[in-house]
């Protein structure tokens, strides 16, 4: 291990007999096949689980398999993606599944390297999708695994030390099963605002334990509170994308969509970003989900 503080060797067997029956019943846990883990996986990027339950196999059964979605196009991929949030996800998503066609024969591969290079694919994805699918050995680290790493240390990580170490305690043969158990019990005891120190099965092995300034607060990776929803460019975003899923929109009508003190140029600029990232299509006189 590189630059990483002592593991907390002492976690792996307790957190392990906790999740024997504590693991969350999330029906992309009962699959293995790398396309649906990598949906799910996208869906749940800054998207609450209990909404991507239903929307996760609602999607898979339009795009049941990579190709399937490469060969549908973007704006069926979009017009899928309503409510779910974050539509660059969408497009990222397509682009992938149009990479893994041609390169891949339409079949993810299962190594992280490889993974990585695909559109839309980070460090944590990749490593999601080679865990969870291929089960490969490796720590998969999300804003709720690195704040365990850092309070069972008791130290603010970077992110390079959260991944050396998620890498480090991971029991050999038993990534799927370990790296589920993190997810769990960050969400059921070492939650962010309240952990439940005083029951926590692993309190012993834990240098923090609720007592003085959160490690985690100040780690790498650790999320931050996000900017009001409502009023914002996000919002408007929002609307034009809407209205797009619906049908052409005649530029004239892009002001209906803007909030009261956005400028033709804000619209135009917010159009022009939309174009940029693949989400939209503009002709000068309508603009429109993209096309193959």
């Amino acid at each position: 291990m590189i630059d990483t503080p002592d593991t907390p060797l002492g976690v792996v067997d307790p957190l392990l007999d906790w999740s024997r029956d504590s693991l969350r019943d999330l029906p992309w846990r009962l699959s293995r096949d790398p396309w649906e883990i990598l949906v799910s996986e996208v869906m749940l990027q800054q998207t609450q689980v209990a909404r991507v339950l239903d929307r996760w196999p609602e999607f898979l059964a339009v795009f049941p398999t990579a190709t399937e979605c490469a060969n549908r196009g973007p704006a069926a991929v979009i017009e899928q993606w309503a409510g779910l949030g974050y539509n660059r996800r969408a497009v990222n998503l397509w682009r992938c599944a149009v990479e893994v066609r041609d390169r891949f024969e339409g079949r993810l591969p299962g190594e992280v390297a490889t993974l990585e290079s695909l559109p839309g694919i980070g460090p944590y994805t990749a490593r999601a999708v080679a865990v969870f699918a291929f089960e490969r050995h490796a720590g998969v680290v999300d804003t709720n695994v690195g704040r365990l790493l850092a309070r069972w240390t008791g130290r603010p990580l970077s992110s390079r030390q959260a991944q050396a170490l998620a890498d480090d305690l991971v029991p050999a043969g038993r990534s799927w099963r370990w790296n589920q158990s993190l997810f769990d019990f960050a969400e059921a005891i070492c939650t962010k605002r309240s952990p439940g120190c005083v029951a926590c099965p692993l309190a012993e092995h834990c240098s923090w334990r609720g007592t003085g300034d959160d490690p985690a607060v100040v780690s790498a990776g650790v999320s931050k509170r996000q900017a009001r929803f409502e009023g914002s460019r996000r919002q408007v975003r929002g609307r034009i994308l809407g209205a797009a899923r619906r049908g052409d929109v005649p530029r004239s009508r892009l002001l209906e969509l803007a909030r009261p003190d956005d400028t033709v140029e804000t619209l135009e600029g917010i159009v022009a970003d939309l174009v940029a990232e693949g989400l939209l299509e503009d002709d000068g006189a309508i603009v429109r989900l993209p096309q193959i």
